[in-house]
């Protein structure tokens, strides 16, 4: 057996010892490498959300105000149309032509029964905006309303539900009253620039279009105060933000992103009048000079997780108490509710 030296000892020595911190460098790396580069599932995720376009439904009014920061973004990933009637826009979520809409809050509950719980409630994105506007001095409270004619729009969504609520909270004759239904705002605003004794049910902005054509109206009375003034566990909500599950469940990320960017657009809406006024007239929602003065009583907010939950789910409780039929027939349940 040939002997081994010394000398061959240490260089054996030395070699192993750099194989060691070689094989020591390469895990090491490895790891960084692991720790640093996404998942295949977060970049997918990252992928789809860049890459998804979301069709986007809003209804004329407040709900639309709240989202027009976004809309400057003209960002490719979203295509926003603004339609008048929440009836189209439900016509439009039903037939898989838009993802994401902004509707009145009774509204969601009816889609949700409607198809089989096929729709999310995303945020509330609105809270009270209706108001009894006129020039008659003789109403001051809903009693003064009995034997009047009350013109309104909203037939079978929160505006009319939200009135029935509160006659019977005040004891009021509803059956004393006409109400004439029309199908938009701007013919209720038209009926009241017209004739200074008219009374009108209108939410804002349409409320200081109504003011800005004939300055002997007022709002006399808000349907949020007299909502709180009952001292219920409920407040009134006008508008809430809904996704179609099919989309939301194919698109999770692209979703999550737009609700930061909802939050952050009605933040804008919030803090940045002028300029949101700006943007509210670009995109024909209302005119500017309309949009500066209404703003501070649209009420447009972002509430979404248990916050959106309990509200709405108070508020829609008070409704089904009042008719059934104004959620769906039923309440619903916990899926309901969107939670991230």
């Amino acid at each position: 057996m040939r002997k081994i030296t010394k000398k061959t000892l240490i260089l054996i020595t030395i070699l192993f010892t750099f194989a060691i911190f070689a094989m020591y460098g390469c895990s090491k790396d490895e790891a960084d490498d692991k720790e640093k580069a996404p998942t295949s599932e977060s970049s997918e995720e990252q992928q789809k959300s860049s890459d998804v376009t979301i069709n986007i439904g809003t209804l004329k009014g407040p709900t639309a105000m709240g989202l027009v920061s976004l809309m400057s973004e003209e960002n490719e990933n979203y295509n926003f149309e603004i339609v008048t009637a929440a009836d189209e826009l439900s016509a439009k979520i039903i037939k898989g032509e838009v993802d994401i809409a902004t509707v009145p809050a009774n509204l969601a509950a009816v889609l949700y029964n409607k198809t089989d719980r096929e729709i999310t409630v995303l945020n509330i994105n609105t809270l009270g905006v209706l108001y009894v506007v006129t020039a008659d001095d003789s109403i001051n409270t809903l009693k003064d309303l009995e034997g009047k004619t009350v013109y309104m729009t909203g037939k079978g969504t929160t505006p009319e539900y939200a009135f029935n609520y509160l006659m019977n909270a005040y004891d009021v004759d509803s059956s004393s009253i006409t109400i004439e239904f029309k199908s938009e705002s701007t013919e209720v605003a038209a009926v009241l620039a017209q004739d200074e004794n008219a009374i009108g049910i209108l939410p804002q902005p349409f409320v200081t279009v109504a003011m800005t054509s004939n300055d002997k109206l007022k709002m006399v009375m808000s349907f949020s105060e007299l909502w709180d003034k009952l001292d219920t566990d409920s407040s009134l909500v006008t508008g809430v933000t809904i996704v179609r599950n099919e989309f939301l469940e194919k698109n999770k990320g692209a979703v999550e992103q737009f609700l930061e960017e909802h939050e952050k657009s009605v933040k804008y809406a919030q803090e940045n009048k002028e300029e949101a006024a700006a943007l509210v007239g670009k995109y024909d929602i209302v005119k500017e000079a309309v949009a500066l003065k209404a703003l501070p009583y649209c009420n447009i907010t972002y509430i979404a997780g248990e916050e959106m939950k309990t509200k709405l789910g108070a508020y829609l409780e008070t409704l089904y108490e009042e008719n059934s039929q104004s959620v769906g027939g039923s309440l619903p349940d916990e899926e309901f509710y969107y939670s991230n």
